[in-house]
């Protein structure tokens, strides 16, 4: 079997993790494989050790401008210090040779920074780290930045959100290049799903930002994330809360961003997701547990939410786990 050539490229303060979690898969698959199938290298500015954002360093294996095609794959990390590489014009443009001579070109994170300024994701659309979405549209509106999914393939060039998307990717490429087999396997040593749906999104509301400061939104929020399954419809959270409809729905959209609708339905398909992944409690149970009145209606949130239905999401998330719900079969 003839080994990919993949040569991810790091520089001064770039994210250890972005660069691990590739490489590391990587070199799991050629582990696992019936051969080794990835020629793994680290190419840095002339070949010099890095000293990433962490404070770690990282010792080059090769000279980026010494690199040279044909590759089957050329990906570029992110880190703190993207826009002092994207700022650099010998970082830059063997990015943009090298482009040319690749059959895949990605980035991580912050990473799609220096793909945009090698003028690679022009006309394209592409992910980055959330926090750091808008920036990137702003300074390059020729690209449709979308802030949402894990990853992104437009043609040959994918973008990964931020940091540990760098596994996802890298398992997603593992799988596209030898199988699902052995990204399972990789992924089963890794200790972790076998990759979450590009789609998948990249904030969940669980997670997102700090609870709301207005003391009542936080009670609801609390009750909502707390109940999925009582009733939860605007009429009954606002005679919980002694306010009216128009009232709440003003607090949330001031404090949440959403109607008290939307928010519930969102966490209700979060809820949902959990179980999805960490039971095997069928549909309909899992339907019921998280309030929605059938598997149906289920299926119809999680398709707006995720881009994908609750079985195939099941299958590239679940671990065969009995329910530890009790018995709902």
């Amino acid at each position: 079997m003839t080994q990919r050539r993949m040569v991810v490229v790091g520089y001064h303060a770039a994210e250890l993790v972005d660069i691990a979690c590739v490489t590391s898969s990587l070199i799991m698959a050629n582990a696992h494989g019936a051969s080794p199938c990835y020629d793994v290298c680290l190419a840095t500015p002339s070949g010099l050790p890095v000293t990433c954002g962490s404070g770690l360093t990282l010792q080059g294996q090769q000279a980026l401008e010494r690199v040279t095609g044909p590759l089957d794959t050329l990906l570029v990390s992110g880190g703190i210090g993207h826009e002092e590489a994207a700022a650099n014009r010998v970082i830059v443009g063997h990015v943009r040779r090298l482009a040319r001579e690749s059959r895949r070109v990605a980035s991580v994170c912050t990473g799609a920074a220096v793909l945009a300024a090698a003028g690679l994701l022009d006309g394209r659309r592409a992910t980055t780290h959330w926090q750091f979405a808008h920036t990137l549209a702003a300074r390059h509106p020729e690209i449709a930045v979308d802030a949402r999914p894990i990853f992104i393939r437009d043609g040959n060039v994918t973008t990964a959100a931020g940091v540990t998307s760098a596994l996802d990717v890298t398992l997603a490429f593992i799988e596209e290049d030898h199988g699902p087999a052995l990204a399972r396997q990789v992924a089963r040593n890794l200790v972790t799903y076998l990759q979450r749906p590009g789609n998948q999104a990249q904030m969940s509301m669980f997670t997102e930002g700090p609870p709301p400061g207005d003391g009542l939104v936080k009670r609801i929020v609390d009750h909502v994330t707390g109940h999925p399954d009582a009733d939860l419809s605007t009429a009954a959270l606002a005679a919980g809360a002694g306010v009216s409809e128009r009232h709440l729905t003003r607090l949330f959209l001031k404090h949440t961003g959403q109607t008290p609708g939307r928010f519930v339905r969102r966490a209700r398909t979060e809820a949902a997701a959990h179980l999805l992944a960490s039971t095997s409690l069928p549909m309909a149970a899992i339907a019921a547990r998280c309030g929605f009145g059938t598997a149906e209606a289920l299926r119809q949130a999680f398709v707006d939410l995720y881009g994908i239905p609750p079985s195939r999401y099941r299958l590239t998330q679940a671990t065969a786990l009995p329910s530890s719900f009790g018995d709902d079969r």
